[in-house]
């Protein structure tokens, strides 16, 4: 049976571009046969500033939004995180979502493909990094970061990066598989 990829969409604004870059990303993810790619939107969850009275870690959730979205993530092998940079840091709804759960991240790989200007999302690629570990989370080297993601959007709307962003995510995409393979027996434990 295929790893499950979750391809998260990690901003939650409206009129946001990060689901037609995860559009691609996923295209890229089904294409590369790894995995089976599941397309995940952060905002179809509607998850409200932290407000769960026990800790995580208890796994003892009352909210239907959260008990929902520990289900999406516990259904994941690994993750591919398409995030923005906001103020040179991950999105609020990002740090929000990483909140709500513990042990379900736990021993699991993720890939960053990130897009802005002229970094491209690297900055918040690396306080991101610090969150994924602090839950257990193994976030690879290897990353996608569009930069000026804007001159890749298509008249008929679609997302289209080139080749050097097609080669990362290959590259990426054969680094999660691994590690999600070699993490396995750790969340079998």
């Amino acid at each position: 049976m295929a790893l499950r990829l979750n391809v998260i969409i990690c901003s939650t604004r409206p009129g946001r571009l990060g689901p037609k870059i995860a559009d691609w990303f996923h295209g890229q993810a089904v294409k590369h046969a790894g995995f089976n790619a599941v397309l995940v939107d952060l905002a179809d969850f509607e998850l409200p500033v932290y407000d769960e009275p026990k800790h995580p870690r208890l796994h003892q959730y009352e909210h239907a939004h959260t008990k929902r979205w520990s289900q999406s993530v516990a259904s994941a092998d690994a993750f591919a995180f398409v995030t923005p940079e906001y103020n040179y840091f991950a999105p609020p709804a990002f740090v929000n979502a990483l909140t709500y759960l513990a042990r379900e991240w736990a021993y699991k790989p993720a890939g960053l493909v990130s897009y802005g200007g002229v970094s491209g999302g690297l900055r918040a690629q690396q306080s991101e990094k610090l969150l994924l570990t602090t839950l257990k989370i193994m976030p690879i080297p290897e990353s996608v970061a569009i930069p000026a993601f804007a001159q890749h959007l298509k008249d008929d709307g679609t997302f289209r990066p080139g080749e050097q962003a097609e080669t990362g995510a290959k590259t990426m995409l054969d680094e999660l598989l691994r590690w999600a393979v070699a993490l396995k027996p750790m969340r079998s434990a």
